[in-house]
């Protein structure tokens, strides 16, 4: 056992790692990283959620320091990271990672690029910076994030957190022992339900988690003290949040191999929905190609999985784009009778077409008992005329296993650009983004496409 407490070791290695760290692989992946969150992002600016967002954002007294993605104004830190977390979860399209039962990217890179930009930092010691807060998110959730989730935590929020914290301390140059209280700052503040999944709230959640991080590094920075035990003590953050996991066996190892962006790394969203429907929307849609039936010759649809992994799709149904993103009743539905699953499937109104709302009683999904892991999905389609078609599904495209490849990346960067009203535009920022090299963040935003949106919601 070390003689350092997690926090301590955590704190050692965030204040060493930097952009001479980097290799090329682990640059590429952040670069991946800021497209697809910047990209959904300003997919989801024109979403209910997204305009109240701005309209706080604005109501706000403002230095004008950084970029809401996708709108001409500059906002103040706060309001920008809250307003950038905001739009680019709303749709529910960002990134994941398995492990962390999450989407990492969200929680760290709204801070981080505003920081940068704020700062005129280059995107290289952004991309640093996000490693390191990635690999501690990582590392704390493979120790206690299955009891964590299925309690209701929403870990994204939560432990993501602490990851902003950690990776803005990281960007700032924050000293060991104010990182140390950096991180006590961040648990003072780590919060977010599942029960808001399905709501405005849920984004809500991921924006002030980044604002949250974000606060905690700058105060630790201008001097504000809290307990170096507040992760793993007896009144800590495992015992509070989890189970009273102790975090030494994940955080061995942590200042020789910060890996985890490269072993669990980013799962780039090939459906704009909570990911634990993802593998379903595979089989479905390959299914419908492979034996050509219509809605109205499927009588039923069985949806069994592993242990746990049907937990977030918490709304049989829904009623609204937010919450059929939570529904496997809804993604069967829509990817049978629409033949395909895209950021158009999850407007009101089409969750409400009278033969969508019809279909949702012929699904039903149940979890199978055994292992959380390996995942899998498996489907019972059974057809009027008698015949049962079945098919399980191990991997996932989007997964690391399976990712997406830059050019699908593209197209996905390209209709996000689209359906935020930038259609062909936005190459720039994706081929810099990718490379990157020495550019600054501020540099980078520049690219972005902008237009002022209605402040009226």
């Amino acid at each position: 056992m070390s003689e350092l407490n997690a926090s301590r070791l955590i704190a050692k290695f965030a204040s060493q790692l930097d952009q001479r760290h980097l290799t090329d692989d682990l640059s590429h992946q952040v670069g991946r990283a800021i497209i697809d969150t910047v990209g959904v992002g300003v997919a989801g600016r024109h979403e209910p959620a997204s305009l109240i967002g701005m309209k706080y954002a604005r109501s706000l007294p403002s230095q004008e320091v950084a970029r809401a993605w996708g709108e001409r104004h500059r906002l103040s830190l706060h309001a920008c990271v809250l307003y950038n977390g905001i739009a680019a979860h709303v749709l529910d399209f960002d990134d994941v990672n398995s492990p962390l039962r999450g989407h990492p990217s969200i929680a760290l890179l709204p801070p981080l690029l505003a920081l940068g930009e704020a700062n005129d930092l280059t995107v290289s010691r952004v991309a640093a910076a996000y490693v390191v807060g990635f690999e501690v998110m990582v590392r704390i959730a493979r120790a206690m994030v299955q009891d964590h989730y299925a309690k209701g935590w929403h870990a994204t929020t939560t432990l993501g957190t602490i990851g902003a914290a950690i990776a803005c301390s990281n960007l700032l140059g924050l000293t060991e022992d104010q990182t140390v209280n950096c991180i006590g700052l961040a648990v003072a503040q780590a919060a977010g339900t599942r029960g808001n999944f399905g709501t405005m709230a849920k984004s809500f959640q991921t924006g002030q988690c980044g604002v949250a991080g974000m606060t905690a590094a700058l105060l630790a920075q201008f001097g504000m003290t809290a307990s170096d035990e507040a992760l793993d003590g007896e009144q800590g953050f495992t015992r509070l949040y989890g189970e009273y996991e102790r975090l030494d066996e994940c955080l061995a190892g942590l200042e020789s191999s910060p890996h985890e962006l490269l072993n669990s790394g980013i799962e780039i969203k090939k459906y704009p929905m909570c990911y634990a429907a993802h593998r379903s929307l595979d089989g479905i849609l390959s299914l419908v190609r492979e034996h050509r039936f219509e809605a109205q010759q499927v009588r039923a649809i069985h949806v069994t999985s592993n242990y746990r992994a049907l937990v977030p799709l918490i709304h049989s149904r829904p009623t609204t784009g937010l919450e059929a993103k939570f529904s496997m009743e809804y993604a069967m539905a829509a990817a049978v009778v629409d033949r395909r699953m895209s950021l158009a499937s999850f407007t009101d109104e089409a969750v409400m077409r009278p033969e969508i709302q019809s279909f949702l009683s012929k699904v039903t999904k149940a979890e199978c008992a055994g292992p959380q892991t390996p995942r899998w999905n498996e489907l019972t389609v059974e057809l009027v005329n008698g015949q049962s078609i079945r098919k399980k599904i191990t991997t996932l495209h989007g997964s690391m296993q399976h990712p997406l490849s830059d050019q699908e990346l593209k197209i996905k960067w390209d209709d996000c650009m689209s359906f935020g009203g930038f259609a062909d535009q936005g190459d720039a920022f994706f081929e810099t983004a990718l490379t990157h090299s020495d550019r600054t963040v501020r540099e980078l935003m520049v690219l972005l496409p902008c237009e002022s949106i209605q402040q009226a919601v």
